[in-house]
């Protein structure tokens, strides 16, 4: 029997967690973030792969290689690329398995121009304003969701 495997992707800037205008994003490093949901997926029996970039096209290769690989789904904080990227939410289309769009801060009470995420429309479930904790909600939804399957 095969481990499922989830990918969390996450993008720009997103490096600079725990630095970066903490007072929106939180003290907790990515690292932080990622080592929890390894932890919690190993739990579950679950292979957490992750991966941040900062280049657009890095993030589409890394959807591209999940639609081959087994991966049955996909935990994406897409950051600025939300707001932009019709690449990204093409490459998303193109994967059979659950999408779940996570955003640390709640993007519709920040500025204007960040209320609109192209990611969404793929997206079988949105979670923004939860910090850190919309990750490990997604995981676990994902999660339960398999063993409903």
């Amino acid at each position: 029997m095969t481990t499922p495997r989830v990918l969390v992707l996450n993008g720009p800037n997103l490096n600079l967690l725990g630095t970066r205008q903490p007072e929106i994003y939180g003290k907790e490093t990515l690292d932080d973030i990622i080592n929890q949901l390894r932890t919690q997926a190993l739990m579950a029996g679950w292979e957490l792969v992750a991966l941040q970039s900062n280049h657009e096209g890095e993030l589409i290769d890394a959807v591209h290689a999940a639609r081959l690989d087994g991966t049955l789904a996909i935990i994406i904080n897409p950051a600025a690329y939300s707001h932009t990227s019709v690449a990204l939410l093409d490459a998303l289309n193109t994967f059979d398995g659950k999408v779940i769009e996570v955003h640390l801060s709640n993007i519709h009470k920040r500025e204007a121009f960040r209320h609109h995420s192209y990611i969404s429309s793929r997206a079988d479930g949105v979670i923004a304003g939860l910090g850190s904790q919309g990750y490990q909600a997604a995981l676990d939804a994902i999660i339960a969701t398999a063993k409903n399957a």
